[in-house]
């Protein structure tokens, strides 16, 4: 019984001991914000015309924000802007504004190869870009197996192909979605040493589990579009949602100031999808 009341006592003292080294460590902790330099507040234009395989592609959203400072919580919407789209066949395309920062169109005419131009009227600034829509090679098929990770365990890898047309030059961009993903993944590819053959693409994760949902949206894009992706995945560690070392410019310019240009790209492009269950 002696023994038994020195263990319970011993016991005390480390638990005793224990709470004071976790609350020693943890009134050490403070929050340290630097004093970063704040850059100048530029509008953000994120217009991406997807045209998906099977759908009349005639619904499109383009989003206007500006930036923020690092430590701010929230993005600023940009309301009360003119928005519009002009094929080169003069037809034109209204964005209505449907929420804050959000302009959307429900009649457009997606045609493969035309031009088209936007046009964006904002906070007393007018831009404007052009970019050609741009085709993609469907998928042919998904596959999925199991391969070694670099710490040693195995998991899951989905690879999907698709036949490239062997009388273009080709440049795609696929993104990732997924539950056990916070932000989309992309992948940029090119047909520089695979033109006119089948081509595979791999995708795993080592969160990715039997019975998640990977969504799979595979585009084709221009050459401009897939040299302006590269930069920002080089600059983000394949991550565009975090915070590159500078401003990487886009094609959508001022019309009256160039040097006061507009952070974001307008691309149009073809894309296929497929949202596949995993096994």
């Amino acid at each position: 019984m002696n023994k038994l009341k020195k263990y319970n006592a011993m016991n005390k003292v480390l638990a005793f001991m224990s709470l004071l080294f976790v609350v020693f460590f943890t009134s050490c902790e403070d929050v340290v914000n630097l004093d970063l330099e704040t850059g100048e507040t530029r509008l953000v234009i994120d217009a991406e015309i997807i045209w998906k395989k099977g759908t009349s592609g005639n619904e499109q959203v383009i989003k206007i924000s500006k930036t923020a400072s690092y430590y701010s919580g929230s993005t600023p919407k940009v309301s009360g802007a003119q928005v519009r789209v002009e094929n080169s066949n003069g037809d034109v395309f209204t964005f209505n504004e449907t929420e804050a920062g959000v302009y959307k169109c429900t009649n457009f005419v997606p045609v493969i190869d035309m031009d088209y131009k936007l046009f964006v009227d904002a906070e007393g600034k007018s831009f404007t870009a052009v970019e050609k829509l741009t085709s993609a090679a469907p998928i042919d098929k998904i596959e999925q197996k199991m391969v070694p990770d670099f710490g040693g365990d195995d998991v899951i890898e989905v690879t999907f192909y698709y036949t490239d047309p062997a009388d273009q030059v080709n440049f795609y961009l696929t993104d990732y979605q997924s539950e056990f993903l916070i932000y989309p993944e992309y992948e940029i590819t090119n047909d520089e040493f695979y033109n006119g053959n089948q081509i595979s693409t791999r995708y795993s994760h080592e969160d990715m589990k039997p019975g998640n949902i990977l969504k799979i949206t595979h585009r084709g894009v221009s050459k401009n579009f897939f040299n302006y992706m590269k930069l920002i995945l080089e600059a983000s560690n394949s991550n565009p949602f975090q915070v590159p070392p500078g401003n990487i410019r886009g094609n959508i310019l001022n019309t009256t100031d160039n040097n006061n240009f507009a952070l974001g790209y307008f691309r149009l492009c073809e894309a296929d999808g497929i949202d596949y269950v995993v096994k």
